[in-house]
């Protein structure tokens, strides 16, 4: 009996291994539990460290040099274009389409210097995880209270100038795997046009090659990340965010269609941004040219609801 018990114990590594390898759904769990596993363990290692520093936004280069390496044991290879438009000296405000948990590494891989994520309050209190966030000056906001996020925008909004930050936000305020985003929460624009600073587009390929919460499936992939060009948010007021806001989710739009027809961008140079964002300054009104902006329902009034991943 023994004998068997010892050999039954010997083949479950072995059935493990099988399994891992020929059965996608237990491939996609193990894959996400070691994901997830990896920034637990990443962050209970580094919060120590970065609490002798204290709350600050230097703190996010520990937090991405750790994630970093995440990457590659997924199997994911990251092509990155127009990384010349995040070479401003200036704040901005960054917004990017949101997928899933995986736009975790899109956003390690290209996010600059003094850049710090708007995040929804719950992640504060996620163990070491919400801590280390927390001296990494991550910014959160209560979904909630909408007076409350109001009041963080508007704080945000004088700090990026007296600290040069740039911030990170995703406007689409969830997790959306289909085909089309979602419509943009107004709150980015709202801060980039309270503090009068740029908004930088940021586009992340369809994991639909590779991933797929709903197929549980998680295998090895290319990940394609596009930055388009700058949005000058000059002399704008805050009558003219819906607009803005419609201008800059056509644009990304436009290339998110374009890569999802080439997600890996096979055959091609650097791809062409899209034509989109013409914005008169001078009136203050985006031009037509940004593409049929009709079909997109406008969100409600009021402060984003950003969600990291």
């Amino acid at each position: 009996m023994e004998a068997v018990l010892l050999h039954g114990l010997l083949l479950l590594p072995l059935a493990g291994l099988l399994l891992y390898r020929y059965n996608t759904t237990f491939h996609y769990f193990c894959t996400m539990a070691f994901f997830h596993c990896w920034i637990v363990a990443m962050a209970t290692l580094l919060s120590p460290f970065a609490a002798l520093r204290g709350r600050s936004v230097e703190n996010m280069k520990l937090l991405r040099a750790a994630i970093l390496p995440l990457k590659r044991f997924c199997g994911i290879k990251m092509q990155v274009w127009g990384t010349e438009h995040l070479d401003l000296e200036e704040p901005y405000v960054i917004v990017c389409n949101h997928q899933a948990s995986l736009d975790l590494l899109g956003m390690v891989e290209v996010i600059p210097e003094r850049c710090v994520p708007i995040a929804k309050k719950e992640l504060l209190y996620m163990g070491t995880v919400g801590w280390a966030c927390w001296l990494s000056g991550i910014i959160f906001i209560d979904r909630h209270r909408r007076e409350a996020a109001i009041d963080v925008i508007s704080q945000t909004a004088r700090t990026m100038w007296r600290e040069n930050l740039r911030v990170w936000v995703f406007p689409e305020g969830t997790r959306n795997q289909n085909k089309s985003m979602l419509p943009f929460k107004r709150g980015a624009f709202h801060l980039a046009v309270q503090a009068q600073v740029p908004i930088v587009p940021i586009v992340i390929s369809p994991y639909w090659d590779f991933f797929s919460s709903k197929e549980k499936r998680f295998t090895s992939g290319t990940c394609t990340i596009r930055i388009l060009p700058k949005v000058e948010t000059q002399g704008l007021s805050p009558e003219d965010v819906p607009e803005l806001s419609g201008a800059v989710r056509g644009a990304m739009a436009d290339a998110l269609a374009e890569m999802s027809l080439n997600p890996r961008g096979q055959g091609q140079g650097q791809p062409p941004v899209p034509a989109g964002l013409n914005w008169d300054h001078s009136l203050g009104r985006g031009s037509e040219s940004l593409g049929d902006t009709r079909e997109v329902a406008q969100p409600e009034a009021g402060p984003c609801c950003p969600l990291v991943p």
